[in-house]
This record gives structure tokens, C-alpha cells and sequence, in this order.
């Protein structure tokens, strides 16, 4: 049963981490208390499921868990987490929270997903396989939040013309105002983009995993990270009020084809995204 656990916490935990941190991204961008707050709660939980692991470990192997690398990685991981914990407690200085814990996340990930770590190889390809999915999921759900957003961006360019031309129809009131248009776009790039980082670290490390050599010149690869640049851009240019409006709808339009092009073609292209 304590074997079963150890080998299943983990998992669980990087789930957890992952909500933690998109939560603590979206306070960073928009500066939402109760973002977080519920980061905050959902890291502290991390912390104690990670202490949890550390007991029972400690009580299957008998001894501290620092004398092999993935058992270091994991003791650094827990470290990093009291660490910001505390920061986050006594100084409020949220943003090095976030920025700590992406490294966390990164360092836990490695950990848990690591074949080498675990009893037999049917379940290290069974973790391996898991990571995939995350990792495709997480993929997945990012495109959906920029698709929402991409529509948000399509109304306000519909609604913005109809303004323009001074038609004054029932169409145009059931579109929404503007601002509301914007904001809703905004919000949802916001909880892409954090998915999407978290999916290309989950994908690299599957990667590092399954294949001797990661090409990084694999199409998939910089085309997913001309996409998180992409929409990190937009969100920095929107923060510093010198993206809004008109502008930023169209530029939000055309980073949603790049992801038509990234899902439909250059998954084709790939050596290694077959599964797409």
C-alpha cells in the first residue's frame, strides 16, 4: 500500500502544482487577489502531499531521501516550495513565487515522470505514457482557452466595424460593448498561455525520455515556441497599454492562425508528433 502511494503522490501532486501556478500566473498578469489566494492554498497543499511523500519514502527506504539524483531533485523541489511559501508569507513578494515555482513544476516534473526512478519498465512506459497525455492535454486545453479568444477578438472586429458604419441593429447589442469583448479575450489568453508552458515543459520531458537525441530543430518544437512568444508578446504589449483595442484584436487573430498552423500542418511535418 505505502509503495503504492509513493508511486502515485507524485502524479497527483503535479497536477496540483500546475493549477497552483497558472493561478499565480494570472495574478502576475492581472494582479487578482483571490487568484492568488487559491494559488497560494493549492501550493500549500503541494507542500504537504510533497512532505506526505517524503515521510513515506523515508519509511520504505529507510533513510533520507538525497542519495540518488531524482531523490535529490525531488528534496530540491520541496525546498523550492517552503521556500516561496515562506517568501509569500513574510515578504508578499508574489511575483518571486510564480517565477520560483515554474522552476519547481520543471525540477518536479523531471521527478516524477523519470523512468530510471521507478521498480519495473511496464511502469515507467505506463508514467511515460501518462506524461504524454498530460502533456497533450494540457496542449489541448490551451488551444481551446485561445480559441475562445480568438472568437472574443473576431466579435470585437465585427462589432468595432458596425460601430464604425453607424448600424444600429439588434445584431449589435446582442455582440456585447467593447471593453467587455477585450477583457473577456484578454482573460482567456491568459489562461492559455500558462497551459501551453506548462505542456511544452511536460513535452520536453517526454521527449528527453523517449528519444537519444531531442532535435530542436524538430518544426513542432519552434513552432510551439514561436507560439508561447507570440502570445507572451501580446499579453506584455496589452500590460503596457501600448497593445489594445482594434490593434490587439487583430494581432490576437493572427496568432490564433498560427495555431491552425502549428495543429494542422506542422504536426505533419514533425518526426515525432505522429500522434497528432
Amino acid at each position: 500500500m505505502v509503495e503504492f502511494i509513493v508511486a502515485k503522490l507524485p502524479e497527483l501532486v503535479i497536477l496540483i502544482y500546475a493549477v497552483s501556478i497558472m493561478l499565480y500566473f494570472i495574478d502576475f498578469i492581472d494582479q487578482n487577489r483571490k487568484a492568488n489566494q487559491l494559488a497560494f492554498r493549492l501550493l500549500s497543499i503541494v507542500w504537504i502531499l510533497q512532505t506526505i511523500f517524503l515521510f513515506l519514502y523515508m519509511i520504505q527506504t529507510g533513510r533520507f531521501p538525497v542519495l540518488t539524483l531524482f531523490e535529490g531533485l525531488y528534496f530540491y523541489t520541496w525546498v523550492l516550495i517552503t521556500f516561496s511559501l515562506a517568501i509569500h508569507k513574510i515578504y508578499r513578494v508574489d511575483f518571486t513565487v510564480f517565477f520560483t515555482n515554474v522552476v519547481g513544476f520543471t525540477v518536479m516534473a523531471i521527478h516524477a515522470f523519470a523512468p530510471i526512478q521507478r521498480p519495473s519498465e511496464t511502469l515507467a512506459e505506463q508514467l511515460v505514457s501518462e506524461l504524454l497525455f498530460i502533456h497533450i492535454t494540457m496542449a489541448i486545453l490551451s488551444y481551446g482557452a485561445f480559441t475562445l479568444s480568438f472568437v472574443f477578438s473576431i466579435l470585437y472586429l465585427l462589432q468595432y466595424k458596425l460601430l464604425k458604419e453607424k448600424k444600429w441593429k439588434k445584431k449589435l447589442w446582442r455582440l456585447s460593448d467593447l471593453a467587455k469583448l477585450e477583457k473577456m479575450s484578454y482573460v482567456l489568453n491568459i489562461i492559455g498561455l500558462p497551459m501551453l508552458l506548462l505542456s511544452l515543459i511536460l513535452g520536453l520531458q517526454w521527449a528527453i525520455i523517449k528519444l537519444s537525441i531531442l532535435p530542436w530543430y524538430d518544426p513542432k518544437i519552434i513552432s510551439s515556441f514561436l507560439l508561447f512568444i507570440v502570445y507572451s508578446l501580446i499579453l506584455y504589449l496589452h500590460r503596457k497599454k501600448e497593445l489594445f483595442g482594434r490593434r490587439l484584436a487583430t494581432w490576437n487573430t493572427a496568432a490564433f492562425l498560427i495555431i491552425l498552423i502549428n495543429f494542422f500542418l506542422v504536426s505533419r511535418l514533425s518526426s515525432f508528433h505522429g500522434w497528432h
